[in-house]
This record gives structure tokens, C-alpha cells and sequence, in this order.
């Protein structure tokens, strides 16, 4: 159903950079009216040029997410592509640490899918950004971040069940390396640790994917549009590995 004129919208969060940024790009493409939410206002400006609307949301902030939700009736997607990452060794994360992470992860996954999910077009889909992490504990130093996109996969099961009936779709993907700003802040703050540099750890990573690379923020972005697209009309409550072959189960 869409806007009046017939285009599409969507609502895209984490959208100044990395994944989120690339799905704003690959929505535009497809002719798609995208809000572009971010906590980084200067980021976002960049963005109005590209043909988006922007707001200004801190996710950590439940009367802000109320108030996006309160704003979100008659879109047709969510992509939940907000996420912050910290390096810090399992055995010295501290309560705060923990509670910001999952706050901003899997709280605001869940209570926007809530909140704007009900209010989707009928056809409409939601698209929730987990990891590989979710699956693997390779890498303690970001177990809070891990455990957060676990909870991703249980909020996603869950909310395909409830909006089942509207009919909203609900599907989660999960990255491996991707090659984001994200990505660089883990390579720095886990190779600094391990006393190596990151172009050396960036190196014994990619050497254990079956593929043998990275994936860049644009082809995320299409396995996101993907699932959005009538293409995967019958998907819903599922939750895709995008590792290269690192992960398959």
C-alpha cells in the first residue's frame, strides 16, 4: 500500500554507516522511501542528499523509540541495523557495559518490532541484524555483543509468530566479516590484546573462511533487500548465516 504517491517506505536504523548505511543506498535504488535513524546527526545530514528522510534517535532512550514507533504507521519495512560493539576481556565487563550493550541491541530490536511492527502495511517485512557471533564463541573479548545477537534470533522467532497474522514477516541475517568501521574497531581493540597488528589478525580470519574474505556492507545489504522483496514472500523466522561459509548451521 505504501505512501500516497505508491512508493514503499521503510525504516532503517544504524543508518549512517556500515550495514545500515548500505541498506539506505540499496532501498533508494529500489525505489523505496527510507527514514534513516541514526544517533549521529552529522552522519544523517550526509544522508538528505542522497534523497532520505533522517532523524536524530538515540535507541538507548525508550521514550525515543516510543515516539519513532508513534511516527511509524503506514510504512511497509524495519531493518534493525543499530548495534554497538565493545573489546573488553569476559572476565572484566562490568554491569554498565553490559546493560548499554544489550540495551541498545536487543531492547531496542524488541520493543521496535513491537512498537512499529503492528503498524506495518500488510506485506510488509522486518529485517533484525544478528552475527555470526551469535552462533560462535570464538572471540570472548566482545561476549556481551555476542550474547545480545543471540537474544536477536529469540526476538526474531518470536515477533515472525506474532505478526504472522497481519501478514509481517520477520527475519534475521548473520554477518560474518564485514568489512565496516565496526569491524575495524573489533580488529583494533582484539589485536592490541593479542599483540599482534590488525592487518595480522584481519589476515588469520579471513584465512578460515571456506570463502576466503570478507563480505562488504553492500552485499549484506542485498540479502537484506532480499528478504524485504516479495522474493521472499514465504520466509519468516529465520535467521541466515552471510559468512562465507564459516557458519552453516
Amino acid at each position: 500500500m505504501g505512501s500516497g504517491h505508491g512508493k514503499k517506505r521503510a525504516v532503517v536504523t544504524g543508518a549512517a554507516r556500515g550495514i545500515g548505511k548500505a541498506v539506505v543506498g540499496r532501498l533508494l535504488a529500489e525505489d523505496i522511501e527510507v527514514l534513516a535513524v541514526d544517533i549521529d546527526e552529522d552522519r544523517l545530514n550526509n544522508l538528505t542528499d542522497e534523497g532520505c528522510s533522517t532523524r536524530v534517535v538515540d535507541l538507548s532512550d525508550h521514550s525515543q523509540r516510543e515516539a519513532l514507533a508513534g511516527d511509524a504507521a503506514g510504512y511497509d519495512y524495519l531493518v534493525n541495523s543499530a548495534g554497538m560493539l565493545r573489546v573488553k576481556p569476559i572476565f572484566e565487563v562490568t554491569v554498565e557495559e553490559w546493560r548499554a550493550i544489550q540495551t541498545v541491541n536487543a531492547e531496542s530490536v524488541f520493543f521496535l518490532c513491537q512498537g512499529i511492527g503492528p503498524k506495518l502495511n500488510p506485506g510488509g517485512a522486518i529485517v533484525n541484524l544478528s552475527s555470526s557471533s551469535a552462533k560462535l564463541a570464538t572471540s570472548t573479548d566482545v561476549a556481551p555483543y555476542a550474547a545480545s545477537k543471540t537474544t536477536i534470533l529469540s526476538i526474531t522467532r518470536s515477533f515472525a509468530y506474532a505478526l504472522a497474522d497481519r501478514p509481517v514477516r520477520v527475519n534475521a541475517i548473520c554477518p560474518g566479516i564485514v568489512d565496516t568501521e565496526m569491524q575495524d574497531n573489533f580488529l583494533a581493540g582484539v589485536a592490541k590484546k593479542r599483540g599482534i597488528t590488525a592487518a595480522e589478525l584481519d589476515a588469520q580470519r579471513k584465512k578460515a573462511v571456506p570463502l576466503g574474505r570478507g563480505a562488504s556492507a553492500e552485499e549484506c545489504a542485498g540479502l537484506i533487500w532480499f528478504l524485504l522483496s516479495d522474493e521472499a514472500a514465504y520466509m519468516t523466522g529465520q535467521a541466515l548465516n552471510f559468512t562465507g561459509g564459516t557458519v552453516n548451521w
